[in-house]
């Protein structure tokens, strides 16, 4: 029977991240399962919207599992941390002796040695298994691709929905085409866009990337992709990917070409969406209905953002607004003086704000009205039925306002209403519901919400292009649809 050896390894990285993603935060459970190895992979992942998970359910083979380890986005992956996951991946595929490989990677990782990880990955794998043991991966949407890592896999999938609430049936797709590369060679095309794509206009439910993944189901060839890039990533690889798989290099170049084409005519078409946050909350509250939904999209922790800023915050306080909740802000102390003060505590706290740069601390009054081990089970479409460890949550009133804050101890993108249900808020019962996530959180939020928006508010992911500082970008590159070109390094 064919053996095929089994890992992932997920990060995406925002290289201007204030901090560094280091081996503590793959070993223990936040929103992600926690570091897994061997045996307790195909029992840990069934069911799970992840794409490892997707592969195994699909594979008709002998699964030889290895590893699996993600962590939240965040700054470069430190050194230690990507030589022990990536050895241990390595080693254990030494050990298997496998007939094939399916490896589940995001394609933005950054270290500190490398801005192509993932390639860096499997140069490694090569020089164990050789050049022509069959390798197939799957990729997030917003992957960095170079052509070095498209020449080193066999086979690539990616994630054609944003959210992406089909991470496991990418993974399926990858069990398909590992099956046609195990057969005898497979064909294949790459292709690289001319221009970024700010994140919030990467949504598969607006236009013009709805149309854009519409016309990808894979027709005279066996699989077409495309990865639109992640653009908080000072990296020269950096921008959109396209691959493309058939039985014939005619049919992989001409399926490359025409999506291609479909991407270059979107151009003009992109909108980031942002308003200033003065501007949201003021149509939030002039609303004839709610709840309203608004995203703090630059304070999105799911891009490396730190979670704790407080833009949002002062710009419904100072609108005075009747009713609005906002989750979660990262703010490991706060969590912890409303523990040790207890339910119904009137206290005042610093609330978020560790970094500066970004925003000051908020010093509020508040009163403890709910608290929890953050202990949970999603249950939205992205992540539903994942079980999320967030450490000590707490509800606080701010007192005097109409606003309540879900304070946590892990940084984590609020996907899922739960990241509210569990202090005991329902989402749809209030007027203005705030999230820092900047698109994820539509899948299960726009079941409730009225109206989504997305606030400009300063942060660690910056959603409008011209805000970030590039310096290493390839030359020629478009910063944003119809944006300036990059001179180049320097």
């Amino acid at each position: 029977m064919t053996r095929v050896a089994v890992a992932g390894f997920q990060h995406e990285t925002n290289t201007f991240a204030p901090f560094p993603t280091t081996m503590d935060l793959f070993e223990r459970r936040g929103a992600w399962p926690e570091l897994t190895r061997g045996d307790a992979l195909p029992a840990r992942f069934r069911g799970l919207n992840i794409p490892l998970s997707g592969f195994i359910e699909a594979c008709r083979h002998e699964i030889a599992p290895i590893l699996w380890a993600g962590a939240e986005p965040g700054g470069h992956v430190e050194t230690d941390a990507f030589e022990r996951i990536a050895g241990e991946i390595v080693e254990g595929v030494r050990a298997a002796a496998p007939d094939a490989i399916y490896l589940d990677l995001h394609g933005a990782m950054v270290t500190e040695a490398h801005d192509d990880a993932e390639a860096e990955i499997l140069r490694r794998l090569r020089t164990v298994v050789g050049p022509d043991l069959p390798i197939a991966v799957s990729l997030d949407l917003h992957g960095n691709l170079s052509r070095s890592f498209f020449d080193l896999a066999s086979v690539v999938t990616v994630y054609r929905s944003y959210p992406h609430v089909d991470m496991a049936e990418a993974g399926a797709r990858a069990a398909r085409l590992l099956d046609a590369a195990l057969a005898g060679p497979v064909a294949k095309a790459f292709r690289r866009g001319s221009y970024l794509v700010p994140i919030t206009a990467q949504a598969t439910g607006f236009s013009p990337a709805k149309e854009l993944y519409a016309a990808l189901p894979d027709r005279d060839a066996l699989s077409v992709d495309l990865a639109l890039g992640f653009p908080p990533a000072d990296i020269p690889e950096l921008g959109p990917a396209i691959f493309a798989y058939a039985e014939t290099q005619e049919a992989a170049d001409h399926a490359a070409d025409e999506t291609a084409r479909h991407l270059a005519s979107a151009e003009g078409a992109f909108d980031d969406r942002l308003l200033s946050a003065e501007a949201a909350v003021a149509r939030a509250r002039a609303a004839a209905a709610g709840p309203v939904v608004i995203a703090d999209v630059q304070d999105n922790p799911g891009a490396g953002g730190t979670g704790d800023t407080t833009g949002l915050l002062r710009a419904l306080l100072a609108a005075e607004v009747p009713d609005a909740v906002l989750s979660m802000l990262h703010d490991p102390e706060s969590a912890a003086a409303a523990h040790a003060a207890g339910v119904g505590a009137e206290l005042t706290l610093r609330l978020g704000g560790r970094f500066r740069q970004y925003s000051a601390p908020l010093e509020v009054p508040v009163t403890v009205e709910a608290l929890s081990d953050g202990r949970f089970r999603f249950t939205g479409p992205m992540f539903g039925g994942s079980d999320a460890d967030l450490g000590p949550v707490a509800r606080l009133r701010l007192s005097g306002t109409g606003v309540t804050v879900v304070v946590g101890s892990q940084r984590a993108q609020n996907a899922d209403q739960e990241m509210f249900r569990v202090v005991g808020i329902e989402p749809r019962d209030h007027a203005i519901v705030c999230v820092k996530s900047a698109v994820h959180f539509m899948a299960d939020y726009q079941r409730v919400a009225s109206e989504i928006l997305f606030a400009d508010v300063t942060g660690a992911n910056p959603c409008n292009l011209d805000a970030i500082p590039f310096r290493r970008l390839r030359a020629g590159l478009r910063l944003g649809p119809l944006g300036p070109v990059s001179p180049g390094p320097g």
